[in-house]
Formats: C-alpha cells, sequence, structure tokens
C-alpha cells in the first residue's frame, strides 16, 4: 500500500562509505510537492543477545564506548556480516563477548534503532541453557570488554545508575521484569 507521506527519492550521493556505515543525501520530493534533504545512515543490520544462565542471570558485557566516552554496560551484541543470517550472528557474538553457547535461541523482536535517519535494524534474541566454551571464539581485535553477571533487580538498579544506558539493554530489562510479571 502506497503511503500519502511517502517521499520519492530524486537524488543520491554516497557521502562516506566506511567499515560499519554509510553515509547517504538525497534529495527528496515530499507530499507537498517541495524538495527537502536526507542524511541518511546505512547499516548493515545487527543482533542483540539476552543470555540468561541456569540460576537467572544476565549475561551481560562492560565496555568502553567512544561515541559516549564512556563505559557502559550491555547485553552482548554485533554488526551482520554481509550475507549472515541473523540466528548466526547471535550465536557467533555470544560466544565471542562472554564465551558462552547456548541450546535454545528464539527471537523476540526486531525494531530500527533511530529510523529518522539510519535504517538500522537490531534483531533481539534470548539465550537458555548456556555453557561455557573450552576454546572460545576470539573477540575482534579492537575490542575489549568485561563479561558480568546481574540479577534482574541489579540492572534495574543500573538503569537507574545509568550504568546501562542503551535501548536495546533497557528494552532486555524491561522484556525480563515483564516476564516475570506475567509468570506470577
Amino acid at each position: 500500500m502506497k503511503s500519502s507521506f511517502e517521499e520519492k527519492t530524486l537524488t543520491s550521493k554516497t557521502l562516506f562509505e566506511g567499515r560499519v556505515i554509510d553515509l547517504v543525501f538525497e534529495e527528496v520530493l515530499l507530499p507537498n510537492g517541495k524538495t527537502s534533504t536526507r542524511e541518511i545512515i546505512k547499516h548493515p543490520g545487527a543482533v542483540a543477545v539476552i543470555p540468561i544462565t541456569s540460576d537467572g542471570k544476565i549475561v551481560m558485557v562492560r565496555q568502553f564506548r567512544k561515541a559516549l566516552e564512556r563505559e557502559l554496560v550491555e547485553i552482548p551484541a554485533g554488526k551482520l556480516e554481509k550475507g549472515e543470517k541473523p540466528e548466526l550472528t547471535a550465536r557467533r557474538e555470544l560466544e565471542e563477548e562472554t564465551g558462552y553457547e547456548c541450546e535454545t535461541l528464539d527471537h523476540l523482536i526486531s525494531f530500527y534503532t533511530s529510523p529518522g535517519f539510519a535504517d538500522e535494524i537490531v534483531h533481539v534474541y534470548i539465550a537458555e541453557g548456556l555453557s561455557k566454551k573450552v576454546n572460545k571464539l576470539e573477540l575482534d581485535e579492537d575490542e575489549f570488554v568485561e563479561v558480568i553477571e546481574l540479577s534482574l533487580e541489579e540492572a534495574k538498579q543500573y538503569i537507574q545508575e545509568q550504568k546501562i544506558y542503551d535501548a536495546k539493554t533497557a528494552y532486555a530489562v524491561q522484556y525480563l521484569e515483564l516476564k516475570k510479571a506475567m509468570e506470577r
């Protein structure tokens, strides 16, 4: 179905091609007949994993985020490689970042992170039946993380303290809180 709010692309120019993102500048025709411009970040997509231990802890990683100039505590996540299925990426990122593999991996939701200027989609999975790998996959050479395990209550406190401060991890904590409430 065609939207009455659709913007028709008149011209498109790639301004930057990077390892993670591309920046595209577009001139568009607006629904009212006027023109405008859009700066769009093109991203291959990503996955995020909510790993739950047998005793109900959430496995997370602490890492420095240069864009924010600070450390954050996050659920494991990573970029889709070209042609890679999200479930495979989720299993790989879980192992690389935490050293765990999982028996079950269930897709929960996919969402766009910032649709006003980016096409990045994140596929969120929950991983259970965790076991430590003897020979785990190595982190990327420019990636440094500390694995931590938090109870749901600790994770909620981390949100209050802004140690957890990203949307995918806040979503994970809220999802687990809602799931717990529904199981009562």
